[in-house]
């Protein structure tokens, strides 16, 4: 009855562009965890064809050239070398796979007029992620809200004196992930990231406290950016586009819920004190009963003996 009356809330409607997006997504993900899966495998293996093992972190080709040299003449040794061949082999095809998975999101994501990629560190399929987890912008009222969402807002660990702020575990991890793997790119390469994360080391912070400050600021941008692409496609009219939501702001200075849905910030140790002279209307505390009245001039009882 409240969703058929109140006119301001948001009419909830399947996108079938996000939908596909979402859906890529989680194709290239079970791609991804079965490369590694038969990445580890093949280690496994090489570790028995090989005297002291092989070298991890090694790509296809590098396994491929390193299973050459190997002739092993008992037949569990060729039976493991024909298994590494075929591990190999399945890595070549999901390595296509996701080769043209890739192209396919990032054709995607450009269909949807997203900018997301022009963030350094942010690739098809993160941008193709953050797109479909988010959905729209606009039910996130600031940026503050947004990192809540993604788990980049630090948590308040202080003591005392000592101010602390730990790792949030809660949020949406894999938009956790996502930024953590542009904060890495950013390191890698000179860039703004580098240069703020530096400053934060400089500052006194560990490499950790510096990264999740990085991750945060990276939240930001992000959310920055979800909201520029949202306004741009709403058009010069204000016709609402995909990502936009006029009824309700990407950043609007009101809360969305009511204020009594918010603790107060500075709580009173103490409950206020009700002023003498005034009614306590239903709490007013109820006379005793007549057996436990003493009329006045009657001595109390403990009394009594001393009389």
């Amino acid at each position: 009855m409240v969703a058929l009356r109140d006119k301001a809330l948001r009419e909830l409607a399947a996108d079938p562009g996000l939908t596909v997006l979402r859906l890529l997504c989680d194709r290239r993900d079970e791609l991804s965890s079965a490369r590694a899966q038969a990445l580890n495998r093949l280690h496994q293996l090489f570790t028995e064809l090989i005297p002291g093992g092989a070298p991890v972190k090694k790509s296809a080709a590098q396994y491929r050239r390193l299973l050459a040299t190997v002739r092993p003449r008992d037949p569990a040794g060729k039976t493991r070398r024909r298994m590494a061949a075929e591990e190999l082999d399945d890595i070549d095809r999901l390595d296509a796979k996701l080769k043209a998975m890739k192209a396919e999101l990032k054709a995607a994501v450009l269909a949807s007029g997203s900018h997301l990629m022009d963030i350094h560190g942010i690739g098809p399929a993160g941008a193709a992620r953050i797109l479909a987890d988010v959905g729209d912008v606009a039910r996130f009222p600031n940026r503050a809200h947004f990192a809540s969402w993604t788990g980049t807002a630090p948590i308040d660990a202080s003591s005392g004196q000592h101010t602390h702020h730990r790792l949030s575990r809660a949020g949406n991890r894999r938009i956790n992930h996502v930024l953590y793997m542009a904060g890495i790119v950013q390191l890698r390469n000179d860039t703004p990231g580098r240069a703020y994360y530096r400053r934060r080391v400089a500052e006194g912070k560990t490499s950790m406290e510096a990264m999740r400050c990085l991750r945060r600021r990276l939240s930001d941008v992000a959310c920055r950016q979800l909201a520029a692409d949202a306004q741009q496609q709403a058009g010069p009219g204000g016709t609402p586009g995909r990502l936009y939501c006029p009824a309700r702001p990407a950043f609007s200075r009101s809360p969305a819920l009511r204020t009594s849905h918010f603790p107060d910030p500075h709580p009173r140790r103490y409950p206020h004190r009700r002023q003498s002279g005034h009614a306590r209307g239903p709490h007013r505390r109820h006379p005793p009963p007549a057996s436990r009245r003493r009329q006045r001039g009657t001595p109390h009882r403990a009394l009594a003996h001393f009389r």
